[in-house]
């Protein structure tokens, strides 16, 4: 047969269905039970994806399509694997994993936002990852103590 009549796959639609895997960090894989669900939704939300691609009759259209489904899920399914639960904290001594943290800037801006994992850290919606720098700065100090972030100090007015 005819090299004219087969349906060849070029080097650069080759590279686009191949992805390199998303990144994960060394740390422990805390999260908290909304966390843990929205792991498991999102795992999944790509699985899903990635049998609606396997549909797709032309190969080169079902490798594009199925390119983000398949790393995600194994993205995904890998932070499912190694997830920890931590149960939210029984005390409001000290600042944990899963606390709400209310704290005053050096520049008297007041801030609060719940420290949680990795994958459900969204600063914009009051979360912050428990390897962040504010974090890290904040866990184990309590009400009135003063935490050094960079730059700034950090004053804890509540947790909660």
């Amino acid at each position: 047969m005819s090299v004219a009549f087969v349906k060849e796959e070029s080097a650069e639609a080759a590279s686009e269905t191949i992805l390199p895997p998303r990144p994960i960090s060394g740390r422990p894989n805390l999260v908290t039970e909304k966390g843990l669900k929205m792991l498991q939704g999102e795992l999944a939300r790509a699985q899903e994806l990635l049998e609606e691609a396997n549909r797709v009759e032309d190969v080169n259209e079902r490798r594009r399509m199925s390119a983000v489904p398949y790393r995600d899920a194994q993205y995904f399914a890998e932070r499912v694997r190694t997830a920890q639960l931590i149960p939210l904290p029984a005390s409001n001594e000290i600042v944990s994993f899963g606390h709400t943290v209310t704290f005053e800037r050096d520049d008297g801006r007041v801030q609060t936002f719940q420290i949680v994992g990795e994958d459900e850290a969204d600063p914009a919606q009051g979360t912050l990852s428990h390897g962040s720098p504010v974090a890290l700065a904040l866990l184990g100090k309590g009400v009135g103590d003063v935490a050094r972030a960079g730059q700034h100090e950090l004053e804890i007015i509540q947790i909660a």
